[in-house]
């Protein structure tokens, strides 16, 4: 097979679209939820073909089982319990949980 040709700034411009797609999901979510879920699944099909790794603050954003645009209140509870941040996405009862760091005051 031969070598594909790699645009020099495929990266940047994966990350842009990614970071549209997730925009795009916040915006529509009120009136077509079901529109927002297919914006996560395209910046992640987006992803995984470019291997860009999502940033932390959106990959908090979906449901990592399926793939739903969460939005706290709305289709995902959260919760604090045991020092962590339990975050239940209402469509799948999915639980993610990320630990609750304290900030360093330089002390």
């Amino acid at each position: 097979m031969a070598a594909r040709s790699q645009h020099p700034n495929r990266r940047k411009i994966a990350m842009e679209r990614i970071e549209t797609l997730f925009a795009e999901a916040e915006r529509v979510h009120a009136e077509h939820p079901a529109w927002s879920d297919r914006y996560v699944e395209r910046a992640l099909a987006i992803a995984m073909r470019t291997r860009v790794r999502i940033p932390r603050a959106l990959r908090r954003r979906y449901c990592r089982r399926c793939h739903a645009y969460l939005v706290f209140g709305k289709n995902a509870r959260v919760r604090i319990h045991g020092g962590k941040v339990v975050v239940t996405c209402l469509a799948c009862g999915y639980q993610r949980r990320y630990r609750v760091v304290k900030p360093d005051n330089g002390e």
